[in-house]
């Protein structure tokens, strides 16, 4: 039996062609089995994701990183998929400090004040923690979506969780995306609609206009485009 493609025994990646997705996800899965998990954040990425990995394991591991200040919207959705999937091992995971005891310890608002830090508590650390006894984690990044993801692989060596990332929707375009959602029928989140592309923490997001930048709403005004969660240390 053939080694898994572990961190420490890194290799070149196996997919290349455009169309591979499903078949990176259908390999994910056979290579490491309840060993992977899917971090995701419940955009109209994590929607066509759930779907597609619903098809290769209905009892996948989903990952939703709860910091507590989310879009109401957000949460309701997550009911929604829990419904319209409920074999789906999904769980909230939540930092360890609560938005009082980070007040408490950094201030009111960190987010306004140092974003970097207050998406190290609430999401850096926590997956840090999720992914432990884990081997890969899948994520829905796209090339298309910022700079910083451009050369995204289908399978890379993630320097900062030490793990192996996977990311099936590398070549996908937002319209891609939306077609899937709206020819399946997938719940999605409504704020979609009213010019929220990317959708993270309610203080942190807002609408964007029409310039092509599917991040600009993200920490709109400060030079940062980043949760920290796809940076090397």
């Amino acid at each position: 039996m053939a080694e898994c493609l572990t961190y420490e025994n890194w290799g070149e990646p196996i997919f290349d062609d455009r169309s591979d997705y499903y078949e990176v996800l259908k390999w994910a899965f056979q290579e490491y089995g309840d060993d992977i998990v899917y971090a995701c954040s419940f955009g109209a990425e994590g929607i066509v994701l759930i779907d597609l990995i619903y098809k290769v394991n209905k009892r996948a591991k989903i990952k939703f990183l709860d910091t507590g200040l989310h879009f109401e919207e957000t949460y309701e959705l997550i009911e929604q998929v829990k419904d319209r999937y409920p074999s789906l091992q999904i769980e909230m995971v939540t930092p360890e400090l609560s938005l009082e005891e980070q007040s408490e310890l950094h201030g009111e608002k960190l987010w306004a004040q140092n974003p970097n830090l207050c998406c190290h508590l609430r999401k850096v650390i926590p997956l840090e923690k999720a992914l432990k006894g884990s081997k890969a984690w899948i994520s829905g990044l796209r090339r298309d979506q910022s700079p910083t993801r451009k050369t995204t692989q289908y399978i890379n060596k993630d320097e900062k969780f030490k793990k192996i990332k996977i990311c099936p929707l590398i070549h996908w375009t937002w319209d891609d995306i939306l077609s899937y959602i709206h020819l399946n029928h997938l719940p999605y989140n409504p704020l979609h609609d009213e010019g929220y592309p990317s959708i993270g923490c309610a203080p942190c997001t807002r609408p964007v206009n029409h310039s092509g930048n599917l991040r600009e709403g993200r920490w709109a005004g400060l030079n940062k485009i980043e949760c920290g969660l796809h940076l090397e240390n």
